[in-house]
């Protein structure tokens, strides 16, 4: 009789054993996300839709385990560093008195500027990140940078994506927004078309969130990530 307990208990030892390694926990990853928003005078009359799909999209993120560091960007033929590096938990509500348009599109010059900074930051932390994400949104053409050019800032991102493996999403309106990226390095895989209305922007944030709740959870991001945005835009072709 107690031959027969040892086996049974042997038994649900190395099942418990058995289980314990192949069942691994997937650890959140700590991120920094990075945005850099259009705000020129094309955007006039997206600009609550704008603040609160951005503000509804970071909320989601808070509220999720794991560190989040965000930095955000505004432009025009101004550029503006709103947040850099800041805990998401600390983050507050962007408000109509940071975000509001005007101005032209220097698209390049947000672009080359941010990616300089963020790699400064990131040489410099203490604790690094294990992942960097640019999400980049624009409504128009590029017409009045000064500092970079498309050449200079294709070099920047391949040299990320390739030395630190920085992804980059790149969503346009009023553009091709896959031939667009594509100047800049981006694959027309991370790069999505959308319709600069409030519809068209809620979905973006909406389709981000969903895209940074799975990297964050370790996945690599799948192909099918804008699939929602795509049938919006073309069915409202």
């Amino acid at each position: 009789m107690k031959k027969i307990l040892l086996g049974i208990l042997l038994a649900f030892s190395l099942v418990a054993c058995a289980n314990g390694t192949t069942k691994k926990e997937v650890k959140a990853k700590n991120i920094e996300l990075v945005f850099i928003l259009d705000r020129s005078g094309s955007m006039f009359g997206l600009e609550k839709d704008t603040i609160g799909g951005y503000n509804s999209m970071l909320q989601k993120q808070k509220e999720q385990t794991g560190d989040v560091f965000v930095t955000t960007v505004l432009f025009d033929d101004y550029y503006e560093m709103l947040y850099h590096h800041k805990n998401i938990k600390e983050l507050p509500n962007m408000t109509e008195k940071e975000y509001f348009v005007r101005g032209s599109t220097a698209l390049y010059d947000a672009i080359g500027k941010t990616i300089v900074n963020v790699d400064r930051e990131q040489e410099l932390a203490e604790k690094k990140v294990d992942q960097v994400l640019f999400i980049i949104t624009t409504d128009g053409m590029e017409n009045a940078s000064q500092e970079f050019t498309a050449k200079q800032v294709r070099a920047l991102i391949e040299k990320q994506k390739k030395e630190k493996k920085w992804e980059f999403l790149f969503l346009g309106a009023n553009i091709d927004a896959e031939e667009t990226a594509a100047q800049f390095g981006i694959s027309k895989e991370k790069a999505v078309n959308y319709h600069a209305d409030s519809l068209g922007t809620q979905k973006n944030y909406k389709v981000l969130g969903e895209a940074v709740l799975q990297m964050r959870s370790g996945q690599q991001l799948k192909k099918e990530w804008k699939q929602e945005i795509e049938e919006d835009y073309k069915n409202r072709k």
